[in-house]
């Protein structure tokens, strides 16, 4: 025979077995995990409501990608300005340490999921981080804060503008074509243009009483893009390192397929340097 158990404060009723022991509700465990993203039953898979074998050859990456944050497919310019800021970020090369750091790990005998564990692991404020907080200044301008009192605001603390500049790249070449989207779509009323608009402010701000201009980075101009698109700036870093993560892949696997051991960062010909004390002796007495 089954009763009803009192239930405890706040908590919902629960059934008792035989032996009296407490029964959680079948709802209470399946709405544990519930979610809008996903329903999988046997035989069925359904993303956002959409099974999954009618969208397989009829959405590119970029609108699954947009879909599953957003609930909803993108329409062609959205899609097209996400795809194309995710094709830009890919990959830097090994000079980035998120991706030397993959490689470094792939020599180690890991498993290759375990080399991008590595790589995306260093994403963080400082290396991958410049469009989250690029995405973070642009909001202030279009709330009204004028880009030369930001720019005044940050050389007071003798900081650098997030998405401005590179330390590589005298003008960064993927910034013309990712705005030239952005001007195409904001003049064709799909976005609104008021990132854009932010971003080439503080781009102007920057290069005013200067010989050479602070030109935007990949990291300001996708943070434009995503900003343009309606996403936060927490998904801004989200999606850079979803996008980084192809880039990590590819140096990872060809690493691999190199069969090197154990790689370190210098050559095995040239060693660290060193600045400690020179060589000494430990003196125990006799």
């Amino acid at each position: 025979m089954t009763g009803t158990a009192a239930p405890a404060s706040g908590g919902p009723a629960r059934e008792t077995a035989d032996g009296g022991e407490p029964m959680i509700a079948e709802r209470t465990v399946t709405d544990w995990w519930s979610t809008a993203v996903s329903e999988i039953r046997p035989g069925e898979i359904r993303l956002r409501g959409y099974p999954v074998e009618e969208l397989i050859g009829r959405v590119t990456f970029a609108e699954q990608i947009w879909l599953m944050l957003r609930g909803e497919l993108p329409t062609p310019t959205q899609g097209r300005l996400l795809e194309a800021a995710l094709v830009a970020a890919v990959d830097h090369g090994p000079q980035a340490p998120s991706i030397a750091a993959a490689r470094m790990a792939a020599t180690c005998g890991v498993g290759l999921n375990s080399a991008v564990a590595t790589g995306t692991g260093l994403l963080g404020d400082v290396h991958g981080g410049a469009g989250q907080q690029c995405m973070e200044v642009l909001r202030r301008v279009t709330d009204g804060e004028q880009a030369a009192d930001i720019v005044t605001e940050y050389r007071g603390r003798r900081a650098y503008i997030p998405g401005f500049g590179h330390r590589f790249h005298p003008r960064d070449p993927r910034r013309d074509p990712l705005l030239a989207l952005v001007r195409e779509a904001a003049d064709a009323g799909e976005v609104p243009g008021l990132a854009l608009s932010a971003g080439l402010a503080l781009e102007a701000a920057l290069a005013a009483g200067r010989d050479r201009p602070v030109p935007m980075n990949i990291d300001g101009a996708t943070a434009i893009i995503y900003a343009e698109l309606g996403f936060p700036p927490q998904l801004g870093r989200g999606l850079f390192v979803l996008s980084r993560s192809v880039g990590i892949l590819a140096h990872a696997w060809e690493e691999t397929e190199n069969g090197t051991r154990i790689k370190g960062p210098l050559p095995r010909q040239l060693l660290a340097g060193y600045h400690g004390p020179p060589e000494r002796h430990p003196d125990r007495g006799a």
